[in-house]
């Protein structure tokens, strides 16, 4: 069972540095682009306008892209701390993953018998599952679109 999840893991890893590296080298590859492209822009803002109109457009056009990265930068990072708030109130703690909770069932099934607990657990179980499929049929989604 463990073998079969660490070959999983171990696959997974493989796919994804393969996929790594194949970014990697588009990456490079349109960065190459651009700086051939950046040198013919160059040259021809050159012979039409001459040197300081071509380097103040160089300049223009590189600090245009930093405020375009700047911002998609900023509502990303607002949107990931979004995301962290969402999660942390989420992520309110279970009293089932209590280990005081977990000592006291085993407690309570050593003193009451495991044959009498068994029927009660089916019973809180067919419980539980009636009230999650009451949930009014609303999602997180219908909340948001509010």
């Amino acid at each position: 069972m463990f073998q079969r999840m660490i070959d999983n893991f171990r696959d997974s890893i493989a796919s994804a540095m393969r996929l790594t590296s194949l970014v990697a080298i588009a990456a490079f590859t349109l960065l190459i682009t651009g700086a051939f492209l950046c040198a013919a822009a160059f040259i021809f803002i050159l012979r039409q306008y001459g040197p300081v109109a071509a380097c103040l457009a160089g300049a223009a056009f590189f600090f245009v892209i930093t405020v375009i990265v700047a911002c998609i930068y900023a509502i990303r990072r607002n949107q990931i701390r979004a995301r962290a708030a969402a999660a942390a109130k989420a992520a309110v703690r279970s009293p089932l993953a209590d280990p005081a909770l977990a000592t006291l069932a085993l407690q309570v099934i050593r003193v009451v018998g495991v044959k009498k607990v068994i029927p009660l657990l089916a019973v809180g179980g067919l419980a539980l599952g009636l009230m999650a499929g009451r949930g009014g049929g609303r999602t997180p989604r219908d909340d948001a679109a509010e």
